[in-house]
């Protein structure tokens, strides 16, 4: 296996607003104005007090798996540079973080803002998963959630939060456009002729049979638009399941470890694989570098995070669900 080191750089920009101010003796200067204008000033006012009532304040929380320190922090630097337009909290749905960022604790310092309504970020791969389950059960979208999703809650003291605002939950990454073009970066970063070489994009996945399809079925679109953004020759997706039984991931890591050989033949060149995970843990460096062991790869490890793009999603998914939830209240 042949391991390159990529650099993330960031960027930030910075704004600058300049404020103006008019005369004082512009205060004075309705006095001097023809009668007719004068009598028109209270109608605009009017106007403009109706024009001028305020939006609804929308809070936003992160919500992310959680694991360790270096893992936590990658989550929290990205939520530190969306601009949703109001507050945003992060929450975790396990590890040690989880008990000092419960989901109940964060709604409420958002609604002690003055919030009107929340929308909630899955940073999750997909929206078929145990834990996006546990997001809607938190968020009153669902009453209905199996035992070993709620004993992971309650070993954190996370339960759901007592208010009368409305909370939304948005869609998870999916077939996110800005998810593949973090993808596309990545696999760049790797290449040296990627019209000459395979790129293969490898994921945790979910347990059953069914939400695999439902993964797979998103991925694909994101393994396209790779190809398409990027011109690998060949492009393909696959997942070890990773939490699933023993037997379900080995075959699940067999299919991908084939794909791969396949690639391999085809190009003649080291095939280059990309990690379809949230940020940097033991699956990137221990489980998925076992899973390739003694492939014919180009694999560094590198997540999704830290990458601008999935700020611009953060803001793009609060946008979404936010509009979408004003349509459905219009509409009752």
């Amino acid at each position: 296996m042949r391991i390159q080191l990529v650099t993330q750089i960031r960027w930030a920009a910075a704004l600058t607003v300049t404020l103006a101010s008019a005369p004082l003796a512009a205060q004075h200067a309705q006095h001097a104005l023809p009668a007719a204008q004068q009598a028109a000033q209270p109608e605009a006012k009017r106007a403009a007090g109706t024009a001028a009532v305020p939006a609804a304040k929308i809070g936003t929380i992160l919500i992310a798996h959680g694991a360790g320190t270096e893992w936590n922090s990658q989550v929290e630097s990205i939520a530190h540079t969306a601009k949703t337009g109001g507050p945003l909290e992060v929450a975790y749905l396990m590890g040690d973080a989880a008990k000092s960022h419960r989901f109940q604790d964060v709604v409420k310092a958002l609604v002690d803002s003055g919030v009107s309504e929340i929308v909630v970020v899955p940073l999750l791969v997909s929206s078929h998963s145990g834990h996006y389950e546990q997001i809607r059960y938190l968020a009153n979208e669902t009453d209905s959630l199996d035992d070993m999703m709620m004993h992971h809650l309650h070993m954190s003291g996370i339960e759901r939060p007592t208010t009368n605002i409305p909370i939304h939950v948005a869609r998870a990454l999916d077939d996110a456009p800005e998810m593949a073009h973090v993808l596309a970066k990545r696999a760049l970063a790797l290449a040296k002729t990627p019209a000459k070489q395979a790129l293969f994009l490898v994921g945790h996945g979910p347990n059953s049979a069914e939400d695999n399809a439902l993964w797979m079925r998103n991925l694909r679109v994101v393994a396209d638009s790779v190809k398409a953004a990027t011109g690998f020759r060949d492009v393909r997706v696959g997942l070890v399941r990773d939490d699933a039984p023993a037997e379900v991931r080995a075959e699940a890591v067999r299919g991908v470890r084939e794909l791969i050989g396949l690639q391999h033949e085809l190009t003649g060149q080291p095939v280059v694989v990309v990690p379809v995970l949230i940020s940097k843990g033991r699956v990137s460096r221990e489980k998925f570098m076992a899973d390739l062991a003694g492939l014919d790869v180009i694999y560094t490890g590198e997540p999704l995070l830290p990458s601008p793009e999935l700020a611009k999603w953060i803001e793009s998914r609060v946008r979404e669900t936010a509009r979408a939830a004003t349509v459905n209240s219009a509409g009752r």
